[in-house]
C-alpha cells in the first residue's frame, strides 16, 4: 500500500514558504480543499488500510492531497 501526499504543513514546506513566498498562495490556489495538509489528514487512510476493509487493497497508490492533483 502506498499513499500520495500533497502539500504538508510541515517544517520543510515551511522553509520553503519563507524562501518562495508566492508558493504558498500557489498551492493554496490549486487545492479545492483550501489548505495546506497537516499530518493528521493521513489518520483516516491509515485506519482503513490497517482494517479488514483494505485486505483486498493491493498495489494501490492512494493520493491525500486535498484534491491538488486533480487540478491538472
Amino acid at each position: 500500500h502506498s499513499t500520495q501526499p500533497g502539500w504538508l504543513d510541515t517544517a520543510r514546506p515551511q522553509r520553503a514558504r519563507r524562501a518562495v513566498p508566492a508558493l504558498h498562495d500557489s498551492v493554496l490556489n490549486r487545492t479545492p480543499a483550501g489548505r495546506w495538509g497537516t499530518p493528521e489528514d493521513f489518520a483516516g487512510i491509515a485506519v482503513f488500510l490497517a482494517a479488514p476493509a483494505s485486505d483486498y487493497v493491493t498495489g494501490a497508490a492512494i493520493t491525500v492531497d486535498g484534491g491538488y492533483s486533480v487540478q491538472g
